[in-house]
């Protein structure tokens, strides 16, 4: 091993906390060998609406006062017309928005009518512009993936006609797991782009135009590649994040820290330590963008276990590693360069707090920017303790076959439907297996109620039921704002009970609060035993006394009881048994989502854990899979 001497990875592997009066002190102790940042000029902002983040700190004019290199300052003064227009345009959306629901709705929908018209599907199913909505409701019903899946093969093939009009250019497949076994491919347009960008940029304008100081520093987004694999006819398939990160221009793309090339990297391992040298090698990092929490999660607790490999990387430099070719893989290994300096510091940092906290880490860093709702927030609880004092801004319901909805306030998972991309309907959840369901438009929702949504896109898909069960919370003027809360395959029910996934997560969430044990990852799952009931199988970091497991098996029973009025009669009538708990190591969560992954298709940033499995059958292919059937398992029985 080169740079690093065994002393100083002694110092590492056992770093000694010296006793500092005060974490102010302990800056003060490693500001001298600190050139390119102020720790002391760390800005913790912990207001909760947008509108409120300026005044927190009570000047609208606020600047990062040091450690800022002149580049940035320049960088952001440049970047101050763009960020005035889009303000501007989100502005504007939010007007037209709360005055009109209904006829921006209505707009959307004869314009994607015009689009696609001429398309084998909108032939097939008679589709014209000019059609009313009860027209098209007449003409095409609720579907899933399947009615799609024949016409998505024959443009895999090269036909694109049979799905898209002939403006309509293609550029990727999104290649996504859904609930189903097999992937699922959603045509990438080039409007569906542009609105997918629009709604990213509307979101994000107000985060630079609020929070202190964000236009001066850097953003790490992590993205998957777009590229993964290509059709017979030649079109990439793979991940949108990747084709907008591939596509911004040079301006834009200077504000993000890791490389769009990284996306490219197929090694999984090589994947995470880049984008750890790359995040931990800037200090000026001000923002983390991914889809879910867990994948900041998992970076920051590889940190936690093993920060000498990522201080090896960074004083070493990954060049070496980079197999990329082209003016690509030349511009990434500019960027895994030697880092000495920045090791150094942080090795000051780890001797003096025993860890690579991210408030200490990056002393200007503001937000984290993830999914906050539905089975992402049972992980929101310890991404707020990792990350002490830094705001958790949702950035909206979005899947591959689009974005739904816009967050307008801070540390929130509802958000305002974006009303001017797609056309949106709504199925009433109770009115699901109905065989002539109701369904709404968006102007027509009931606050509290929860819905199916229902998607007509771009893409060429209609009445699309992405099957995500969404609450409604409010209105903005016309337009309503939605909360996800989990996707309508995951209910379970053994005796008619309809347990939800947002009803395990509230509740193992709640037992975590009131019994102070974290649950790092969590999965509950029907068996059927001599008395059927739930096994909540848990992923536990630290060791938990047996005792601890009863009490916290207990808080989850009661909370489940408290939020459904079924499961608790059926309880106490005996009909379902009571929760049992068992504990997982932290390989077998792994294995899980590896097979997975493996099975669906997906990559990592967008897996999504599942906090409720209903099929029965998960226990035994889980254990099997992760090479515990046969092992005796901690087990607590109310």
């Amino acid at each position: 091993m080169s740079g690093v001497s065994q002393q100083e990875l002694e110092g590492w592997q056992s770093p000694a906390k010296p006793k500092v009066r005060s974490r102010a002190e302990a800056n003060a102790a490693v500001l001298p060998a600190v050139s390119d940042v102020s720790l002391q000029s760390r800005v913790h902002v912990p207001g909760r609406n947008l509108q409120d983040l300026r005044g927190v700190l009570g000047n609208p004019e606020y600047r990062v006062p040091t450690g800022i290199p002149w580049s940035h300052r320049v960088r952001a003064f440049f970047g101050r017309p763009l960020r005035a227009r889009l303000a501007r345009g989100r502005r504007r959306f939010l007007r037209r928005a709360a005055v009109n629901c209904q006829a921006l709705q209505q707009r959307v929908l004869q314009d994607l009518l015009k689009l696609n018209s001429g398309s084998a599907f909108a032939r097939d199913f008679g589709l014209t512009p000019g059609m009313t909505v009860q027209q098209l409701r007449g003409q095409v019903p609720i579907s899933d993936y399947e009615l799609y899946r024949p016409y998505v093969d024959r443009m895999l093939r090269g036909e694109t006609s049979a799905l898209l009009g002939r403006r309509n250019r293609l550029l990727m497949f999104a290649m996504t797991s859904g609930t189903t076994s097999s992937s699922k491919y959603i045509p990438v347009t080039s409007r569906f782009l542009a609105d997918y960008r629009a709604g990213w940029q509307m979101w994000g304008i107000e985060l630079y135009r609020t929070v202190p100081g964000l236009p001066d520093l850097n953003v790490v987004q992590i993205a998957s590649s777009h590229c993964r694999s290509l059709t017979p006819a030649g079109t990439p398939c793979g991940n949108i994040s990747g084709l907008v990160a591939s596509m911004q221009n040079p301006l834009v793309r200077s504000l993000y820290t890791i490389p769009a090339a990284v996306a490219d990297i197929s090694d999984a391992d090589l994947k995470r330590r880049l984008i750890l040298s790359l995040a931990y090698g800037d200090p000026h990092v001000g923002m983390f963008v991914t889809a879910n929490p867990s994948t900041l999660l998992q970076l920051f607790e590889s940190v936690q276990r093993n920060p000498e490999q990522l201080l090896r990387d960074l004083h070493d430099g990954l060049r070496s590693q980079i197999t990329l070719p082209g003016s690509a893989g030349r511009r990434l290994k500019a960027a895994v360069r030697s880092r000495a300096d920045r090791s150094r510091h942080l090795q000051q940092l780890l001797r003096l707090y025993g860890q690579l906290a991210p408030r200490d880490v990056w002393p200007n860093l503001q937000v984290m920017a993830c999914w906050t709702g539905g089975s992402a927030s049972a992980y929101i609880s310890r991404l707020r303790e990792i990350c002490e004092g830094i705001t958790i801004c949702d950035h909206g319901l979005h899947a591959s076959e689009g974005r739904m909805t816009m967050p307008l306030a801070a540390e929130t998972s509802a958000g305002m439907l974006e009303i001017g991309t797609h056309f949106f309907e709504f199925l009433p959840v109770e009115k699901a297996d109905s065989p002539d369901p109701h369904v709404l438009s968006a102007w027509e929702l009931t606050p509290g109620r929860e819905y199916y949504i229902l998607l007509t896109t771009s893409s060429g898909f209609y009445r699309y039921n992405i099957r995500d069960v969404v609450r409604c919370t409010g209105f903005h003027g016309d337009a309503p704002l939605l909360e996800f809360l989990h996707k309508g395959a995951h209910i379970s029910s053994i005796t008619g009970e309809k347990i939800s996934e947002s009803q395990v997560v509230e509740a193992v969430r709640a037992a975590q609060a009131d019994s102070g044990l974290c649950t790092t990852q969590f999965t509950m799952t029907p068996e059927w035993l001599d008395q059927p009931g739930y096994t909540l199988y848990v992923d536990l970091r630290r060791h938990t006394e047996s005792t601890q497991l009863e009490r916290f098996a207990s808080l989850v029973e009661q909370q489940l009881c408290s939020r459904n009025e079924e499961y608790r009669e059926k309880r106490q009538t005996g009909r379902l048994g009571a929760i049992r708990m068992r504990a997982l190591p932290e390989s077998a969560w792994q294995t899980l989502q590896q097979t997975r992954l493996k099975k669906s298709g997906g990559s990592a940033e967008q897996y999504k854990h599942p906090c409720l499995m209903p099929d029965p059958e998960f226990r035994s292919v889980f254990l099997q899979a992760c090479g515990l059937a046969g092992e005796p398992l901690r087990q607590t029985h109310l």
